[in-house]
């Protein structure tokens, strides 16, 4: 018999601090801040609201007089749990968690609860740990040692159990020692499935984006696959690769990638690096936006902010998507639409309904065949493996043998030249 599970009752706060200049407009923060509360599951979100502040406090994040007000606010509505949407110091947390008497998350430890929740391949599960332990050994410091009660815990950052709480940096770092080498396995293992997967003679086209942008509808349409898309964020941790033929006969490797999302903590950037290999690995990104979010451009920069971090070069083709159009009204839509074609890189689609879509996909067709060269190697016979290599990839046109080896004529992308070199 299963047991009904108890939903944790929650409040979320946005700081709209005015002293930051790079500070986002609260509305929007807030309800991005909603919507990764509401995808945790046994959550349940009573209120939000934004809390406009001069500067931040330094031991309290807020005034008295605010902390006092939402202390009620909080005891009439029976809350176990706040949810603050920026970086709260540990000594913040301490002094808040006792003036409300609930217990405080910020916005990193939501995102990696989040995270604990939905990896399900074990790189994804270790990943996570090891970020949500570095997360916690940077929390050590007069922070853990306060709490005259035990602290309860949604998931994997709440607090597997209490014996975490009182973990000090030693036991933290001995626990990352044996994540890493767990880690360094799998990744072992993965990069075999790499090497094989360089061998398929396919582009590779990558989707990326910012979280609930609609990346996976988009990949389920265009490949028939049945990936989950919910519209919540971070509906799509790990990595999902399907083929797909395009109108040319052209047949493509798709790639659809974990969202990105503004403030993504940087222990989480580092872990799933490897997650976004695809991504630096790809012929093709296709940046898929939610052009009916209000904050649409702020997360296109995001967006394009961290694959410069990931190290994606900006010369890397790139063809940015506009999707959700079926969200506009006649008139607005055609607008949008009209915008779109003033550049070819854009294209104003709706994943849901289709529309667009055979646009798109004519444009991949064609910038894949463009973007492959014509080049004669000559090869020596004892490059056998890089001659094996080259047919492999079918990319050779002619091959003619000469007196020291071979003259073969390949047509081929800066991505397999690429790999072609590290042979």
């Amino acid at each position: 018999m299963e047991l009904d599970r108890v939903s944790t009752r929650a409040w979320v706060l946005h700081p709209d601090i005015k002293s930051d200049p790079d500070r986002r407009e609260a509305q929007p923060a807030l309800d991005e801040a909603v919507g990764l509360a509401v995808a945790l599951p046994d959550l349940e979100v009573i209120g939000s609201e934004v809390v406009p502040l001069p500067k931040a406090h330094a031991g309290l994040l807020f005034g008295s007089g605010k902390i006092e007000e939402l202390r009620l606010r909080f005891s009439e509505n029976e809350i176990e749990l706040v949810l603050i949407d920026g970086p709260v110091t540990p000594v913040q947390q301490r002094n808040l968690e006792r003036k409300w008497k609930v217990k405080i998350l910020d916005r990193t430890g939501l995102i990696l609860e989040i995270f604990s929740d939905r990896a399900r391949t074990r790189e994804g599960v270790l990943q996570v740990e090891m970020a949500a332990l570095s997360y916690q050994r940077t929390r050590l410091v007069r922070a853990w040692t306060h709490l005259e009660r035990q602290r309860g815990g949604l998931g994997f950052v709440g607090g597997p159990g209490e014996t975490q709480i009182e973990a000090d940096r030693r036991a933290i770092d001995t626990q990352i020692v044996r994540l890493k080498r767990q880690l360094d396995k799998v990744v072992k293992t993965r990069s075999l499935h790499r090497a094989a997967r360089a061998k398929v003679p396919y582009p590779i086209v990558a989707l990326v984006g910012y979280t609930n942008a609609g990346k996976s509808t988009l990949f389920n349409h265009l490949t028939g696959a049945s990936v989950m898309a919910k519209d919540m964020l971070f509906a799509t941790l790990d990595p999902t690769m399907r083929r797909v033929v395009l109108s040319n006969g052209l047949e493509v490797i798709l790639s659809d990638t974990v969202g990105f999302i503004s403030d993504l903590p940087t222990e989480l950037v580092a872990a799933f690096r490897a997650t976004l290999e695809e991504v630096l690995g790809a012929d093709l990104i296709v940046h898929v936006r939610d052009i009916a979010h209000p904050g649409s451009e702020e997360q296109a920069r995001d967006v394009l902010s961290i694959l410069s971090t990931l190290g994606v070069s900006s010369e890397r083709p790139l063809l940015e998507v506009w999707n959700k159009i079926d969200q506009f009204d006649g008139d607005e839509r055609d607008a949008l639409r009209a915008r779109a074609a003033r550049d070819e890189k854009i294209f104003a689609v709706s994943a849901l309904t289709g529309e667009g879509i055979s646009d798109l996909l004519d444009e991949i067709a064609d910038q894949l065949q463009n973007a492959r060269t014509e080049t004669v190697l000559h090869l020596n016979f004892e490059d056998g493996r890089r001659r094996a290599w080259l047919f492999e990839q079918d990319v050779v046109q002619e091959e003619s043998q000469t007196e020291n080896g071979f003259e073969i004529r390949v047509l081929w992308s800066d991505v397999q030249k690429a790999r072609y070199d590290a042979l």
